[in-house]
């Protein structure tokens, strides 16, 4: 038996200025054309909680060749531009037509890809596969649990899995239960039919949280649903609120074991379910002011994080906003901020060297919508050239870096500043520079969710932060204009059965 694989995996913020460049991909993925699909997934993702490490282990305890094509990844920011998915997308059908034929194909997509020119590009590659392989070879699709999935992508895939987590601890168990399946499909074990539901609804990062109700709640009665032994997978989509497209949002989808009728019962099941925790669904963000006040009256051991998700990279954003810094540095209150986005301090800050003070203007480079500079004398405390390997439950043991980086001091405050945008998910980013969180009284986290993953071991208290920015949690802040109407919570008065989805 052989299996392929291979992907794309990009979250496009459509608020974002940054665009999203072939470059990049083959920056972050080392993606490019004379770069072999076995070097990327075997050395990359062997070993790691990555849907292609889940891949990779239960093709091999099955005894069954797995042949790697590519997989591109780009960090989150802005649309991506047309030449580079294309060229991608074109390296991956080229390597796709020289392993013909194959039993079954595994993509690993993210889901909440846009182009200039494609607002379903995940359809679009689907489509693109399709003609190539035909209708009949089985493809199993591994999606984030942000992914704005269209109908378009349910019809054109055997079965797709979402993760059940977020933080997206569970991305090597999503990418095992696919390969397992799609082996059980090849060997006419089963016969998967699955059903879509799309919901009028659209919903915010921190509420998304699987850790807390109701998502804990929701996730808990879907595994409910999976325990029948007719129902192969289930999947909640809350998708990608920063993305003004026709299908942005909440969707469902249930496969069962050749019962359309019981799948979509199940589909509409989950759907009823979600409509009815929307309203629990909207998230309360607290000032970084108030915090500081907070923070004041708490013993000294206790950690609490504000977490910074307006500008969180790990959904487009900058990651150099200075809202929250300059508050703590006015206020010279005792804390960190990690990361700020600023390769140019960084650099100053590593010519200048340790223990040497330094005229800087950190952060608010990349647009107004984060802050302006915050223009100030600063220590430099540690340098780092900024590699690491997550040791947190997210992306286990995947190497990254940061770049260059340094530690500056402003007073009481300290803050990280790196050549490489990267979100602060994983407290290893912390320990490369110096620094042991759980020593820490206030920590501004440039992060959603994703960090409660590992800081949740020693943080009492979390905010979620009420500041500016491309990924602010508040609907207010966005103007919608291709999105689908009407749809909850920005048109509340209307009338939506989810038995007739």
């Amino acid at each position: 038996m052989r299996i392929a694989s291979g992907g794309i995996h990009h979250e496009s913020n459509t608020y974002s200025a940054i665009s999203t460049t072939l470059d990049d991909f083959i920056k972050y993925s080392n993606c490019g054309p004379t770069i072999t699909g076995k070097e990327i997934l075997f050395k990359k993702y062997r070993e790691t909680n990555t849907p292609h490490g889940g891949y990779i282990d239960a093709c091999k305890d099955r005894k069954v060749e797995l042949i790697p094509l590519i997989h591109a990844c780009a960090s989150p920011s802005g649309i991506i531009t047309e030449r580079a998915f294309q060229t991608i997308l074109g390296w991956f059908l080229d390597r796709l037509k020289q392993t013909l034929p194959t039993d079954g194909l595994l993509l690993d997509l993210h889901g909440a890809m846009v182009t200039e020119k494609q607002i379903d590009p995940e359809g679009f590659f689907l489509q693109a596969t399709r003609e190539l392989v035909g209708n009949d070879l089985p493809i199993i699709v591994t999606l984030d649990l942000h992914a704005n999935i269209t109908q378009k992508m349910a019809d054109l895939s055997t079965i797709i899995i979402g993760y059940d987590t977020y933080p997206h601890v569970d991305q090597y168990e999503r990418g095992y239960e696919a390969a397992t399946l799609l082996i059980q499909i090849i060997e006419g074990k089963i016969t998967p039919v699955q059903i879509y539901r799309q919901l009028p609804l659209i919903t915010l990062p921190p509420m998304q949280c699987t850790l807390l109700n109701p998502m804990k709640f929701i996730f808990t009665h879907l595994h409910g649903i999976e325990k029948n032994p007719e129902i192969m997978t289930a999947t909640i989509s809350m998708g990608f609120p920063f993305a003004d497209i026709q299908d942005a949002g909440v969707s469902v989808l249930v496969t069962s074991n050749g019962s359309k009728n019981l799948a979509a019962e199940k589909s509409d099941e989950i759907a009823k379910l979600l409509w009815s925790s929307r309203k629990k669904l909207e998230p309360v963000l607290t000032p970084i002011e108030d915090v500081i006040n907070f923070v004041k009256e708490r013993p000294k051991n206790e950690l609490t994080i504000f977490a910074d998700g307006s500008d969180n990279p790990g959904g487009g954003a900058p990651s150099d906003g200075t809202i929250a810094l300059q508050s703590l540095v006015d206020a010279n209150f005792e804390s960190l901020v990690a990361v700020i986005y600023d390769p140019e301090t960084a650099l100053q800050a590593h010519t200048a060297g340790v223990g040497r003070t330094i005229n800087a203007k950190i952060g608010g480079k990349t647009d107004s919508n984060h802050g302006t500079p915050v223009h100030t004398t600063a220590y430099v405390k540690t340098l780092s050239d900024g590699r690491f390997i997550h040791y947190g439950p997210h992306s286990h043991g995947v190497e990254k870096s940061l770049g260059l980086t340094a530690t500056l001091k402003i007073g009481n405050v300290e803050v990280i500043v790196s050549s490489e945008r990267q979100q602060c998910l994983d407290r290893e980013i912390l320990h490369i520079s110096g620094i042991e969180p759980s020593h820490k009284r206030l920590i501004v986290l440039k992060s959603a969710v994703h960090f409660r993953a590992d800081f949740n071991k020693v943080a009492t208290h979390i905010f979620d932060g009420d500041t500016p920015g491309i990924h602010r949690p508040d609907f207010n802040m966005f103007e919608y204009k291709k999105l689908r109407r009407p749809i909850y919570p920005l048109d509340k008065s209307f009338t939506y059965n989810t038995f007739t989805c």
